[in-house]
């Protein structure tokens, strides 16, 4: 069996190349987000995750199941080690399948997933040294370079899934919980068309509940021509109702493992994994209100490994 994977930026490339030999959807998709969680260079998800206001790393994550639309997911929730197993087994409950805080540490530690402390110095003394600087809660932005990951895969008999994680906006309030455990918002999964997963801002991502809305245009359009509609046009509504609009990226695939992906930002990265084909990093931008996307050159990788190996996590 070979599965078709998409996953946001580069950081879930390592994770993909591993996940293209596992033969579950489930699974790969799960493995592609804990190799991202367990990896404290990247910033903005599990061991390493940005702290919040007080320094603390609470994190959120949610799995649906396309072909049974099963869903679950946890939210700002501290010192679980890999919150999306958590999320894909709550996901197998139909009640009581989102949960958040420490009712959702208890939960985990009761059905035996591994605790950890999710801090670590680096993004310690990022915190830190943002403290001095910290802006006002309304102009946070989306981490620069990476942010939630998100990894939507599709069988070939068609089924698809969605993965997300993510440590939620640097220096958020405590106990706020963004768009990626919102069902329809962070990610959404139906078999009988495909799935979509966001990433950005969730405060303005979840306005439009867009992977939703992805996954129902996917109905007649293409997964690039969803995912271009639905940033633009969100992203002009907002800008008309109140003047601003923070970031957002969109991937989408649909249940023949045809892939899209677009964003409002300058540059966004995502990775491709397909059947007999080597894994890709390619990149959207959006320049003029006009949506492209390409291949990462391989001055780009090497420009992103320097950066990472420095310490960046970007």
């Amino acid at each position: 069996m070979h599965n078709t994977l998409i996953a946001t930026w580069r950081m879930a490339q390592d994770g993909i190349i591993k996940a293209m030999d596992i033969d579950s959807l489930e699974d790969a998709v799960t493995h592609v987000v804990i190799n991202v969680e367990d990896n404290p260079l990247f910033h903005s998800v599990g061991y390493g995750g940005l702290p919040n206001s007080k320094g603390e790393v609470e994190l959120d994550a949610a799995f649906m199941d396309g072909d049974t639309l099963n869903y679950g997911a946890v939210a700002a929730v501290q010192h679980i080690k890999n919150p999306i197993l958590v999320a894909k087994t709550l996901s197998r409950y139909q009640r009581n399948n989102v949960l958040t805080g420490h009712g959702a540490f208890e939960f985990a530690v009761q059905n035996g997933f591994e605790a950890r402390d999710n801090r670590y110095p680096l993004s310690q003394l990022k915190w830190r040294n943002t403290l001095q600087d910290l802006p006002a809660s309304e102009q946070l932005e989306a981490y620069d370079g990476h942010d939630t990951v998100c990894v939507l895969g599709c069988s070939p008999a068609g089924k698809v899934c969605a993965g997300v994680s993510t440590s939620g906006l640097f220096l958020k309030n405590s106990g706020r919980i963004g768009d990626s455990p919102v069902i329809g918002s962070g990610c959404f999964a139906d078999s009988a068309i495909g799935a979509a997963a966001a990433t950005g801002v969730g405060e303005d991502i979840m306005k439009g509940c867009l992977s939703w809305e992805a996954v129902r245009l996917m109905q007649e359009y293409s997964p690039q021509y969803a995912c271009e509609k639905v940033v633009a046009e969100h992203t002009a509504k907002l800008m008309s109702r109140k003047g601003e609009c923070g970031s957002i990226s969109l991937i989408a695939i649909n249940n023949k493992g045809e892939w899209g992906a677009a964003t409002n930002k300058e540059e966004f990265s995502f990775v491709i994994g397909q059947p007999w084909k080597p894994v890709q990093v390619w990149l959207a931008h959006c320049r003029n209100n006009t949506v492209s996307v390409e291949l990462a050159s391989e001055e780009w990788l090497s420009n992103y490994l320097l950066r990472l190996n420095q310490g960046s996590g970007n």
